[in-house]
């Protein structure tokens, strides 16, 4: 299938089903926005999300595949100077597939195509809840001590 890496990942999906990873960016909006959903985070204006897409270094986007059926289980993407540094922002996993190593599966995914355009730098922004998972995969907090900040309009 093209556009389409096929992941090791039929065991640990717990479905039977394969698990690819996808870098094209013609997402389903509304497929993308119930994914979110699932997980609980405040809707997007998807003009929003669509323009973030847009203009983002990477887009991975992880598919459930049960014959010629596809169901959207996984999404991050990064933005970048295309040079030095990335961020990778918004990972999400549905939570049917939590637990089962996909995450994990979709964040060496995202690193090893960054790593594959030069990339030395990544780093990323996580809730409390999930920060030993991002430590779990080599994540550590700023080791030269820089402290981050962060401007946000009045509200």
């Amino acid at each position: 299938m093209d556009g389409y890496e096929s992941v090791d990942t039929t065991s640990r999906s717990g479905t039977g089903a394969r698990v690819y990873f996808s870098t094209d960016r013609d997402i389903d909006l509304y497929e993308l926005e119930e994914l979110c959903d699932a997980v609980g985070w405040s809707r997007r204006p998807l003009r929003k999300v669509k323009k973030a897409i847009q203009y983002s270094f990477l887009v991975v986007t992880m598919w459930e595949m049960r014959g010629k059926k596809r169901r959207l289980i996984g999404f991050s993407r990064a933005t970048s100077d295309h040079a030095f540094n990335a961020t990778i922002w918004d990972v999400v996993v549905h939570p049917d597939f939590q637990g089962k190593g996909l995450g994990k599966a979709l964040m060496n995914y995202s690193i090893k195509r960054l790593r594959s355009q030069d990339i030395s730098n990544i780093t990323l922004f996580a809730d409390p809840h999930v920060v030993n998972f991002y430590r779990n995969l080599g994540f550590m907090p700023d080791p030269e001590g820089i402290k981050g900040m962060f401007w946000y309009p009045n509200r």
